[in-house]
């Protein structure tokens, strides 16, 4: 099983990207996880946002592979333990189809992309970055991964 992340959002702070591709490489031998940045929709005087989010959700409907199970990161999602998310990665696994987690731009995610969601994932109430959730939602997939193969990064 493979996993992608498609990101609305380009150039994330350095720090940002170390952090991602540590988890990434440390995630690689469970879990391959592939960073797809999608460039967002031009906001501003003179741009509609609803344009931009449609725009946004044209790129991310393009990038998606087909036959994946898509795990869209949203706040009114499901909020899950690091054991939870572990159980959840064991069902995604039994499942044969590849991951696909998406982050949506400054308002979300476009109506087109919320139609094709599978299910959606909560990081709780409070509000991230979205550069920051990348690495987030790496170390996390890290954790759950480790937890299945008994390896003693999670200690609680």
């Amino acid at each position: 099983m493979k996993a992608r992340l498609i990101a609305v959002g380009e150039r994330a702070p350095g720090w940002v990207k170390q952090g991602f591709d540590e988890y990434r490489k440390r995630l690689s031998y469970w879990l391959p996880l592939e960073l797809v940045e999608i460039e967002p929709g031009l906001r501003g005087k003179g741009h509609a946002v609803r344009r931009a989010i449609d725009e946004e959700g044209r790129r991310v409907l393009a990038a998606l592979p087909k036959n994946t199970h898509l795990v869209a990161l949203d706040v009114p999602g499901k909020a899950w333990s690091s054991e939870q998310l572990a159980q959840r990665l064991a069902h995604w696994r039994a499942s044969g189809r590849d991951l696909v987690f998406l982050i949506g731009g400054p308002e979300g995610h476009a109506p087109a992309v919320r139609e094709s969601v599978d299910e959606y994932w909560s990081l709780g109430p409070l509000t991230f970055p979205h550069m920051l959730v990348r690495l987030i939602l790496a170390e996390q997939l890290y954790r759950a991964a480790a937890m299945l193969a008994n390896h003693p990064y999670h200690r609680a």
